[in-house]
This record gives structure tokens, C-alpha cells and sequence, in this order.
């Protein structure tokens, strides 16, 4: 999809690219890439970086050109979050924002999302770094609940449909803290170059975007050691739990194996001057159990039952 603006706001929608707009591309099909690379003269390198969904943050500058490639956090069906690249391409007197997937950094339906009006480029880029760090804390806010809520499920019972979710939570936070810490890289080597066109209200902002950018990985890597320690706590407490089931099953065995071992020397087929008597049967049932409850007597006093 590919939508035209003729002001960073968004405000206002057209149907023809002209100077100084902006392109927000999401989800580009075949055909829209090719429109990229023929009408906005797009290498189709960038293109393909840009959308392919491993490609790490970088900043890349050209004569007549450059691009930003930082990663955004996304919806995921398998995963709770996954990150995509999000690149901001400047080339022709046109910014072309191109990102594989929707997201809520720039969303299709409301790119008039941002509160006050976008007044130029750098105010636009710091924006939207701004805007990601503060979505990457916003899905971080939910990944806590989502722990939580599990946790307390976990207290009654270990299922391991929800020990599989505190798994696939604890991927998206490598994920959240990986793309958070490249980003950071991003920018600070992007502030370097453009630092000289900025005003002080764009290095204001610029400045937040890298507090928030920090504030976030500080968050994902707290909430990332939090669950590495509750997975470690379960992983104790199963392997506690059958620890104390494999001590119980053996001390049964050892009190049943008591009277059978009784029954086992006067049953076979051999003299054992018991055949005649006609109390044989009940005296011995009565001494295996009087010996099997000795033997949990003294498992009992030993604490193993």
C-alpha cells in the first residue's frame, strides 16, 4: 500500500509524488516495488534491505541520497511481538518510508496520529524515533501483564502450554532488547551527521527519542531478568516435584516389597515345615504386615515419605 502526503502530518493526501512530500509504503506488493524503483528511482537493493525481515538498523548516505534503517516492534501471530525493519529513505526532495508489515509506529489508517504538527524533515524522522521507543514501552507494559497473569496461573498448577508462553515471551524480549540496542547505535550515528542542521527544538526531541530509547531497553532487560529467574524457579520447583514423587514411589516399593518378600520364601515349592499347619496362612499374612508397617515406621522417622 502506498499512500502520498503532501505534509509530514499527513494531513493532506494526494495522488501524484511531488517535492518535499512524503510516501508512507506498508506491505508493498510486487507491483508497488516496481513502482519504487521506476518512478521514485529507489535502488532495488535498499528496497529488498529494507523488507527483509533479519536486516539489522543502519544509516547509509549517498550524494543524492540516504536511508535509516531502525527496527519497529510488531503484532505477532506465533510470537506475542516481533521487530521489523522500518527504513526512512531521502532521495529526490521526497521521504519514502517503507515498512514490511502494519504497525503502530505509522499506521495506514491514521497517519495523523502524531499531536501537533510535523513541520519538517528532521521534526518528522525524531518523531517517529520517538514514537517507536515510546510503542516498545507500550508493548512492554502488556508483555508484564501478560507474565503476571501467567504467574499467577502457574501458582496453582504447571501447565506446559503456559510454560510455552513465558517461552515465546521471553523471545520477544531478545527480540524488543536486540532491535533496541541497534537502534540506539542508529541514532547516535545519525545525530552526528545531521546535528549541524538541527534547531534546539529538534535536539530537544532528538534527546527525548534517546532517553525513551534507553528507558526502554532498560525495561525489556529488567522484565527479561525477571522471567529468566521465574523460569528458573519453575524449572526448580518441577524438578523438586518429581524428586519428592520418585522419594514417595520408593518407599512404597520398599514397604510393599517387604511382605513380598515373605510370601515370595514360603510360597515356593519346597519343604518349609509350614504345609501341615492350618494357622500358617493368617500368621504369615500378619507378619508381613507388622514388618511392612515397621518399615514405614522407620521411613517415616527418617523423613523419606
Amino acid at each position: 500500500m502506498i499512500n502520498i502526503y503532501k505534509t509530514f502530518g499527513g494531513y493532506t493526501e494526494i495522488e501524484e509524488a511531488e517535492r518535499g512530500c512524503w510516501i508512507n509504503v506498508v506491505s508493498p506488493t510486487d507491483t508497488e516495488i516496481t513502482r519504487l524503483q521506476d518512478e521514485f528511482n529507489i535502488q532495488p537493493d535498499i528496497i529488498r534491505d529494507i523488507l527483509d525481515a533479519d536486516e539489522r538498523p543502519r544509516y547509509e548516505a549517498d550524494d543524492d541520497w540516504w536511508v535509516i534503517i531502525f527496527r519497529i516492534p510488531v503484532e505477532s501471530e506465533d510470537l506475542l511481538y516481533i521487530t521489523v525493519p522500518l527504513g526512512i529513505i531521502r532521495i529526490g526532495g521526497m521521504t519514502v518510508s517503507i515498512c514490511s508489515r502494519i504497525n503502530d509506529v505509522l499506521p495506514v489508517d491514521q497517519p495523523t496520529i502524531y499531536k501537533s504538527p510535523v513541520t519538517d524533515l528532521w521534526n518528522f524522522i525524531f518523531r517517529l524515533m520517538l514514537r517507536c521507543c515510546n510503542t516498545y514501552q507500550a508493548y512492554l507494559k502488556n508483555i508484564n501483564h501478560q507474565i503476571s497473569l501467567i504467574e499467577h496461573e502457574l501458582q496453582g498448577a504447571i501447565h506446559n502450554d503456559k510454560l510455552n508462553s513465558l517461552l515465546h515471551i521471553q523471545k520477544c524480549l531478545v527480540y524488543f532488547i536486540t532491535s533496541l540496542k541497534s537502534n540506539e547505535i542508529v541514532m547516535a550515528r545519525f545525530r552526528t551527521h545531521v546535528k549541524m542542521n538541527l534547531d534546539e527544538k529538534d535536539e530537544d526531541l532528538l534527546e527525548d527519542a534517546f532517553i525513551e530509547n534507553k528507558q526502554a531497553l532498560d525495561v525489556a532487560q529488567i522484565y527479561a531478568d525477571i522471567l529468566n529467574g521465574t523460569l528458573d524457579m519453575f524449572s526448580s520447583v518441577i524438578s523438586n516435584n518429581l524428586n519428592a514423587m520418585m522419594k514417595q514411589l520408593t518407599s512404597i516399593s520398599i514397604i510393599l516389597m517387604i511382605p513380598t518378600l515373605v510370601a515370595s520364601f514360603y510360597g515356593m515349592n519346597v519343604i518349609n515345615y509350614f504345609e501341615d499347619w492350618r494357622w500358617a496362612f493368617p500368621v504369615l499374612t500378619i507378619v508381613s504386615i507388622l514388618m511392612a508397617f515397621i518399615g514405614y515406621v522407620v521411613i517415616r522417622k527418617k523423613d523419606l515419605f
